[in-house]
């Protein structure tokens, strides 16, 4: 039983090992995010020729489609692991 978890807990580790390799960006009508595996920030590049409100709201978009792609490449990097499975 320790054995297991012990294993699992190296298995946790190799995920996140990987996933700090990944990132994810997302782009709408000029203003795009990039993130790491970690949901860290990397890049943001903003439309100047937008007003300053829709920016925020583009960024927002950004930021949060990204995160949802990290969380795709999360989910199957777990599928290749037994235990994991979902």
């Amino acid at each position: 039983m320790v054995f297991d978890k012990l294993k699992q807990l190296n298995q946790i580790r190799e995920i996140q090992k990987n996933l700090e390799k990944e990132t994810a960006e997302s782009e709408k009508q000029g203003v795009k995010v990039v993130l790491n595996g970690k949901m860290e920030i990397e890049e943001v590049v903003l439309n100047h020729d937008l007003p300053i409100e829709k920016q925020q709201e583009l960024v927002k978009d950004c930021h949060n489609e990204a995160i949802k792609k990290i969380q795709v490449i999360l989910a199957k990097q777990m599928q290749n692991f037994p235990g994991f499975g979902m």
